[in-house]
């Protein structure tokens, strides 16, 4: 019986994962992400999906970032009918993410067209928050190491990734295929870091998809929070603000541990700490909700949490810092971009595409006084892409702004493995897979560690082309 892989995104670029396994006709998609970055990879997400939404049987989600699952609201739109089914993590914050950028789309279409800074007449949102609440309606969640069937014949199972809450790598036993397995990698998470637990090892498959972010680099050592310390006091003594953009779900949290830790080691002042992100709040609740999930220093953090004096709610106090405040409204949001006094800014989104954080930008990037400080990727073509490498200028809601506040970026808070965490998770197999597939990386460090892993493990690798098929079995 025939047997299918083909990648519709993720495929030699690092955003808008969708591999569709096809097993004689019945369909499964693995991820619906967007693709984010440059003109042409966006330009993407307006197309209809290269097969037809209604013949999908079903949508697996590895995890709730928007670059895997920012499109399933679209998706469904087009006609899918199925289940989506994830973890109870997953779905959590993936309700938040989806709902949030349907309406940061509707408020990004009415701003072009009330400004006239849009080339479409008129500018539509690529999906709207009802559409995304139609895709959350079929979400069908199953726990870590369950076997599910989300269509007949192909038996499915979630598998830790520690690489946000409810991560999991997707693990596929094929019975058309003698009960061959493909494991769908998603996004590899890292070792010994705080917040997350390590990714799970897997022993084996037959067939492999796997990341390669940062499949040419290795991540900065953790150099115990000493550069942030640097950054953070020295903006602070100059007057001036640190802006942090940051990925609303997950990095928020790596973040806030790091500040709290630094101020009760007193090697940072206190200053306050405002989390403008309605959505990254609400990721933080749920954070602090599954403890049982983290890594055993955020549950130690917890529990000293009741000694802290903040003026946030209590349940978010597993992250809290001494001078915490979360923005909610939108007038609390404009009152803190106002603000002259030294502080600490963390808002989303994470590679300054959109979202709060834009507000905060334009009001502290022509100021020499502040910080922009960048803690995860920032893909192609991203605003925070060009302020990191140097940009003098850049544009925002239609407007040019100056860059005269310091940028810096700090990579070591990466939720993905870097190139040696990939090959110590690959160590874990007992058998080399008959194919691995790169995916989710740009050309360079993807072939950069099909290379490493040719060389170190004398392993199979292909790095598949966007749209490419390729049969197995």
């Amino acid at each position: 019986m025939p047997a299918s892989l083909s990648f519709l995104g993720a495929a030699r670029t690092v955003t808008g994962s969708k591999h569709l396994l096809d097993v004689d006709g019945t369909r499964v998609l693995v991820d619906a992400g967007q693709f984010q970055g440059v003109k042409e990879l966006r330009e993407r997400n307006w197309a209809r999906l290269p097969v037809s939404a209604a013949s999908l049987d079903a949508i697996v989600l590895t995890h709730a970032h928007l670059d895997h699952c920012g499109l399933l609201p679209k998706i469904v739109a087009e006609g899918f009918k199925g289940r989506v089914y994830c973890t109870a993590g997953t779905a959590a914050l993936a309700k938040l993410v989806l709902a949030d950028a349907g309406k940061i789309q509707e408020e990004d279409a009415e701003r072009a067209n009330r400004k006239g800074y849009t080339k479409h007449t008129p500018a539509l949102p690529l999906f709207t928050v009802e559409d995304a609440w139609k895709a959350i309606d079929r979400f069908q969640v199953m726990g870590y190491g369950y076997d599910f069937e989300p269509v007949p014949g192909v038996t499915m199972s979630f598998i830790n990734a520690g690489h946000l809450l409810g991560s999991a790598y997707v693990k596929a036993t094929v019975k058309a295929l003698e009960d061959r397995t493909i494991l769908f990698g998603g996004d590899l998470g890292r070792y010994d870091r705080p917040v997350l637990p390590d990714p799970e090892p897997v022993a084996e498959a037959d067939w492999l998809l796997v990341e390669s972010t940062y499949g040419n680099r290795v991540h900065e050592p953790d150099d115990n929070g000493e550069r942030l310390a640097h950054i953070i006091s020295e903006t602070i003594e100059r007057g001036g603000k640190v802006v942090i953009p940051a990925f609303a779900i997950g990095r928020v949290e790596e973040v806030l541990y790091w500040i709290r830790e630094l101020e009760d080691a007193n090697r940072i002042p206190k200053v306050p700490v405002f989390v403008d992100s309605p959505m990254a709040v609400e990721a933080l609740k749920m954070y602090s909700e599954r403890l049982h999930e983290l890594d055993a220093e955020i549950t130690v953090a917890a529990q000293a949490a009741p000694q802290r004096t903040v003026r946030s709610e209590r349940k978010l106090c597993a992250f809290c810092t001494e001078r915490f405040e979360t923005v909610s409204s939108v007038e609390q949001s404009k009152a803190v971009t106002r603000s002259r006094t030294p502080s600490i800014v963390i808002s989303a989104s994470g590679m300054a595409t959109g979202g709060r954080v834009l507000h905060h930008l334009k009001a502290t990037l022509p100021d020499a006084r502040n910080t922009i400080l960048f803690v995860g990727y920032q893909a192609r073509g991203t605003r925070g892409a060009d302020l990191v490498a140097g940009a003098t200028h850049t544009k925002i809601h239609g407007e040019t702004v100056p860059v005269a506040a310091r940028i810096e970026k700090i990579d070591s808070m990466s939720a993905h493995a870097d190139i040696n965490e990939v090959m110590r998770w690959l160590g874990g197999f007992t058998r080399a897979p008959e194919t691995t597939f790169l995916v989710h990386g740009d050309e360079e460090p993807m072939d950069a560690q099909a290379a490493r892993i040719r060389q170190e493990l004398g392993w199979k690798v292909a790095t598949p082309a966007w749209k490419e098929q390729v049969t197995i079995g």
